[in-house]
């Protein structure tokens, strides 16, 4: 019995027909099912969606003595998987009928004769059946069997007349034919053509599919991995590897080069790059702040189109003094109108609403590329949304720092710790209550403020380990915060320098590990391996080999690799 049904109603319609039908209505019913294929097969009806329900009732019309079974399915099917599972539902119901060949009422061929009758293999029989061609399970000398009415091979036929003569093109390959294969194949590989161009190329001169070429070249590469023509194609498809292609494909590689790259078929690297996809929107965060009005909204380009311009000009913030630039630039961001940051807060939280909604209609055995362009959209624009949020309010940060800050703080901590805290209160912020941000912000900035300095003092206290005088008498009085940038800029430049050493995958993990983006927290070893797709103990591999290389290059240039003691 088959398990693999599209769609579950076809499954429960066959638990039905097994339990209340007759062997003999079984068989009448495998019929039935056989000529609804027939009218679904056309170019045209596969493509439609159909009710489950009324292909039901052509089944179980009233001519047919089994009468209406209970299964309840309004659910929508396309013409292709339906075709599908009626030919699952053929193969069980003659399987639990056990009908003998002889009472089949026309010739039966079994996979051996048909197979002989159009001088194909059974593995090609097998595909045929996968194409379409419809199988029946008969009582052949006490046994059950496969069965192709000719009725029904003969409807094939007609159908798939040029799939029949491709097949019946191919021959048992000879070992000459081999070795003319694995030397053309070695020939176009030296001028750079990867498997896919060299089955594609050898196929239309050798007068073989290209299936049948690659599989030679495959075979040869594993008996012969000294000698392999494309070492790439025999590495496993791991999750490393699959992440690594959805990754180059992101960053802008053509299917067709990556293909080409990794020795693979455009359609696996296709398969990859959808699958990966989908894992990645599956993972998206998509929380947003309900609002009652949004499942009511049908002028979406207006909630999701740019904010509205400010009426009036507002004069230009002044700039505390004795700021460095990159905290004095924030004062060049305008702040938002009330109505601005209406705008923006509905959008932001509509746009995650949508794309919320539209993840749930993904499915997962095939995940629709319109659906997720649309959703991948959607987050783009909720993100650029938060970043323009982010932007307009952190001098509110670095105003509330400023009023915080002590004799014995860092403001530079401050400062990021407050932007934690703000970024957290732009994703909780409810726009519908007619508050204004900056009160909501500010309260949450100070709220942190007074949870974190506390603990901090705290720490310090626990630490301490010798007289207030001698921290007195070592402590760092530095107040020029140019100074400062500069030698935070000439650190950073000398990290970049080092990092060069390292290729592109031992940099992401040293990056992302010790926070040296500054637009993040140094992450762990789990959250590095989740944002790769490879495990926590991979990463700890890398990140160990990475450092070696570092300590080298620190050495080598006189400069102390980040981390490193």
């Amino acid at each position: 019995m088959h398990t693999e049904y599209r769609h579950s109603a076809f499954l429960k319609l066959r638990d039905n027909l097994l339990h209340t039908a007759t062997r003999r209505e079984q068989f009448g019913l495998a019929a039935t099912a056989e000529h609804l294929i027939e009218q679904l097969s056309s170019k045209s009806s596969s493509k439609r969606n159909y009710c489950c329900d009324q292909l039901f009732q052509k089944i179980l019309s009233k001519s047919s003595p089994v009468g209406r079974v209970d299964v309840a399915a309004r659910e929508r099917i396309s013409g292709t998987d339906a075709c599908h599972d009626l030919r699952f539902l053929i193969e069980d119901l003659t399987d639990a009928a056990e009908f003998p060949i002889e009472s089949a009422g026309e010739p039966v061929h079994t996979v051996e004769q048909l197979s002989k009758l159009f001088d194909v293999s059974t593995k090609t029989i097998s595909r045929w059946r996968h194409a379409g061609l419809i199988a029946r399970k008969f009582m052949m000398n006490g046994r059950k069997r496969v069965g192709f009415l000719k009725s029904s091979v003969d409807r094939f036929v007609v159908g798939n007349q040029d799939r029949i003569k491709r097949s019946s093109c191919f021959r048992q390959m000879t070992a000459r034919e081999r070795e003319q294969i694995i030397a053309d194949a070695r020939r176009l590989s030296k001028q750079g053509h990867g498997m896919t161009d060299v089955a594609r190329q050898l196929s239309k001169e050798l007068q073989r599919s290209p299936s049948t070429i690659r599989g030679t070249i495959k075979q040869h590469d594993r008996l012969h991995p000294e000698q392999a023509l494309f070492p790439n194609y025999s590495t496993p498809l791991n999750d490393e590897l699959r992440n690594k292609i959805y990754q180059l494909f992101r960053d802008g590689e053509s299917i067709d080069d990556l293909a080409m790259k990794y020795s693979r078929t455009r359609t696996t690297i296709y398969r990859i790059v959808t699958r990966e996809r989908y894992q990645h929107i599956m993972n998206l965060s998509l929380d947003y702040v309900t609002n009652s009005q949004f499942p009511r909204i049908r002028n979406v380009d207006a909630i999701l189109g740019p904010m509205p311009e400010s009426g009036k000009s507002k004069p230009k913030s002044k700039i505390p003094a004795d700021l460095p630039s990159y905290l004095a630039s924030l004062y060049e961001v305008p702040l938002l109108t009330r109505e601005q940051e209406q705008h923006i807060f509905r959008k932001f939280n509509f746009a995650k609403y949508s794309a919320n909604r539209l993840r749930d209609k993904l499915s997962s055995d095939r995940p629709q590329i319109r659906l997720m362009d649309e959703i991948e959209n959607l987050y783009e624009q909720a993100m650029a949304t938060k970043n323009l949020l982010v932007r307009a309010n952190l001098r509110l940060v670095v105003s509330i720092a400023k009023r915080h800050v002590g004799p014995q703080d860092n403001f530079f901590e401050l400062v990021s710790d407050g932007n934690t805290s703000l970024i957290r209160a732009v994703e909780k912020f409810d726009f519908s209550r007619g508050f204004k941000f900056s009160t909501y912000a500010s309260w949450a900035i100070m709220k942190n403020f007074a949870r974190s300095i506390p603990n901090e003092l705290k720490q310090r206290d626990r630490f301490r380990t010798s007289s207030d005088e001698l921290f007195a008498a070592t402590e760092e009085r530095r107040t020029n915060w140019l100074g400062q940038e500069l030698e935070h800029r000439s650190r950073k430049s000398e990290i970049r320098k080092i990092l060069t050493r390292l290729d592109d995958r031992e940099q992401k993990i040293i990056i992302h590990r010790f926070g040296l983006d500054y637009s993040q927290e140094p992450q762990t070893l789990k959250q590095v391996g989740e944002t790769m797709g490879v495990t926590k103990e991979r990463v700890r591999q890398i990140e160990s080999r990475a450092l070696d290389k570092l300590r080298v290059a620190a050495r080598e240039d006189t400069v102390d690799p980040p981390g490193v003691d």
